[in-house]
């Protein structure tokens, strides 16, 4: 980087620009369950990823509603108590008639709304990985067969 064209607080604001981008791809990762692809070939590993996405974008968009019409800056707004909210109000959108799914709607980007994270800056996390490896062996070989062994044994 040219110290003369960008000064030490723009690479400073880049860098944690940065960093949020790869909160984001963690909350992706983690939060949505994406840590562990469960498909096996390479054209259902890119729809299981596009699917995520997909529910990534949903959750990002009515973080984003919620946090304009109640003022609340999006990137304040938990993506995982989002995810809730949404999962707890889904069988109530799905039964109301559509003038009560609007105003159930608008209740749910309220409920988003008044649920911001507090601000952290200059946030330190630990470089660290949560799972724990398991005791058991990889399965290598077909269900079916291992229950075989099982069976023999």
């Amino acid at each position: 980087m040219d110290t003369a064209t960008y000064s030490t607080l723009e690479i400073v604001g880049i860098y944690g620009k940065r960093w949020d981008v790869e909160l984001d791809l963690r909350h992706l990762k983690t939060s949505l369950g994406m840590d562990i692809l469960r498909c096996k070939t390479p054209s259902m590993i890119r729809k299981e990823i596009y699917v995520f996405l997909l529910a990534y974008n949903l959750l990002r968009s009515l973080m984003w509603s919620a946090g304009t019409i109640y003022s609340t800056p999006p990137n304040r707004l938990s993506l995982q108590g989002t995810r809730h909210h949404l999962i707890n109000f889904i069988p109530k959108l799905l039964a109301a008639s559509d003038q009560k799914r609007l105003r159930l709607y608008h209740t749910l980007l309220k409920v988003i709304a008044h649920k911001a994270v507090p601000d952290r800056p200059a946030r330190n996390e630990p470089r660290v990985r949560k799972r724990r490896p398991k005791a058991y062996p990889l399965m290598t070989k077909p269900r079916h067969e291992l229950r075989k062994q099982l069976q023999t044994a």
